[in-house]
Parts: C-alpha cells; sequence; structure tokens
C-alpha cells in the first residue's frame, strides 16, 4: 500500500523512546461527490469511519468491525487500496513518550440503508455521528477547524483533511 504521507507532531523532538503503535483501518465509501463520514461535535470536525485493530484481527476485518459499528454499516466490499498516513504524535499515557499511528485507508462499498451504528461511550459523549455530506463541503469545515486552531481541535483533522483533498484530487478529478 503506498504511503499518503508521514505527520509528524509539532510537539516531538525525536522520534525515540517508548513507542505505542497503533493500527487503524478507515473506509472511504462515496455516492457521486457525496462522501459517509463521521462528525464528532465535541472536536467539531469530519474524519473517516474506522478504527483501531485489534489484537489478532486483520485490517479487512478491523475495517468492516468498526464500519458497522460506527455508522451501522453492512456488506462493506473492499473495493481497492487508498494509501496510508503514518503519524507520530505526543501519547496522552505518561508510561509512553509517542504514539505511532498507521492509518490505512481502503475504498468500500456498503448497502444502501445504513442500520443502527454500535457506538462506544467516548463516542456518544463526543457528539458521534455518521452523516452523508458533499465531500467539498467537508473539506472546508475541516480546513476552517485547522485555520482557526479551535481549541477543541483534535489530532486527528489535520491527517482526515489530507485524505479528502487526496480524494477529490486524485479520484474525483479523474471521473469528471
Amino acid at each position: 500500500m503506498k504511503l499518503i504521507q508521514k505527520m509528524i507532531h509539532h510537539d516531538v523532538k525525536s522520534l525515540e523512546g517508548n513507542i505505542f503503535e497503533r493500527k487503524a483501518a478507515r473506509g472511504v465509501v462515496m455516492r457521486d461527490t457525496q462522501i459517509l463520514l463521521l462528525y464528532t461535535k465535541r472536536y467539531n470536525d469530519y474524519s473517516f469511519p474506522g478504527g483501531g485493530i485489534e489484537l489478532g484481527e486483520d485490517l479487512l476485518s478491523g475495517l468492516r468491525r468498526e464500519m458497522a459499528e460506527e455508522t451501522g454499516a453492512s456488506r462493506v466490499e473492499v473495493i481497492s487500496e487508498l494509501g496510508y498516513i503514518e503519524e507520530y504524535r505526543p501519547h496522552y499515557k505518561p508510561e509512553y513518550d509517542l504514539i505511532h499511528m498507521l492509518s490505512y485507508y481502503f475504498i468500500c462499498s456498503i448497502d444502501d440503508q445504513l442500520g443502527q451504528a454500535q457506538l462506544e461511550d467516548y463516542e456518544i459523549s463526543n457528539g458521534m455521528s455518521a452523516v452523508w455530506i458533499d465531500i467539498h463541503e467537508a473539506i472546508r469545515h475541516n480546513r476552517q477547524v485547522i485555520t482557526s486552531q479551535e481549541a477543541s481541535m483534535g489530532f486527528s483533522v489535520e491527517r482526515e483533511t489530507i485524505v479528502l483533498e487526496m480524494i477529490v484530487t486524485e479520484l474525483l478529478n479523474h471521473s469528471a
């Protein structure tokens, strides 16, 4: 799978130390210019459905599980690999110096209707919900959050916006 971008958080001074590695699989589902994303009220941003891979789970099984949990999507079929983003950022737990995050993106198809999402408690308290939104509007919104450096801004908004912009450049512009 191709590397989309390597990101190093501005607070990271060294890539040495006690590093926690986390792999995540994220789904890209498009219908014309509409894209299935998660809006998170706490962070005021749009992100891709998907998340961490559990111990002993492969990327595609984790992707299907996360897509079903977060969006209610059924019959998640992987069409192709899009790429991955590699990130280094500070870890919130004191026993680790850094988190090395590997986010793998897959272009998927799903059934037309979304079922009931099975969100985790923290996702519910963060105000997370699955939405269909025009990809250009999602980019505009996320770029505004980044530009204004909102106090609530999460770590993921820059990563997700890079991928949204790549989709417009590489997928939508080629199919136009």
